[in-house]
């Protein structure tokens, strides 16, 4: 299992996305560019903002009901980014990237 890696100067931690965080990404990203091109960048963009400060603040996220994920809301547009914070490691693994309308995998603890 390969994942993406993102990393900030001005955080000790670093990002990974599990294949399936890549993978919905892309997804959110192709649904919206056969509708909107110009918002497909931006949604994109958006979530990936909001990965950076994760980078800088990994315990931003609301804890879920399965022990160790915690829950980002982008700022823009809402999506649900889940993640877990490997402490030993220094790094932010992004599990997965939702839209609030789909049924959600976590629940709020």
């Amino acid at each position: 299992m390969t994942k993406s890696r993102l990393r900030s100067a001005a955080s000790t931690h670093e990002a990974s996305l599990y294949p399936r965080a890549t993978q919905d990404l892309t997804d959110i990203a192709e649904y919206i560019l056969t509708r909107n091109p110009n918002a497909a960048q931006r949604v994109r963009a958006a979530i990936l903002r909001s990965l950076q400060i994760l980078i800088r603040y990994p315990y931003v996220g609301r804890p879920q009901a399965v022990e160790g994920v915690r829950k980002l809301i982008t700022r823009q547009y809402q999506y649900l980014v889940y993640y877990t914070v490997d402490e030993p490691n220094a790094e932010i693994v992004v599990l997965s990237i939702q839209h609030p309308a789909r049924e959600r995998e976590y629940q709020d603890a």
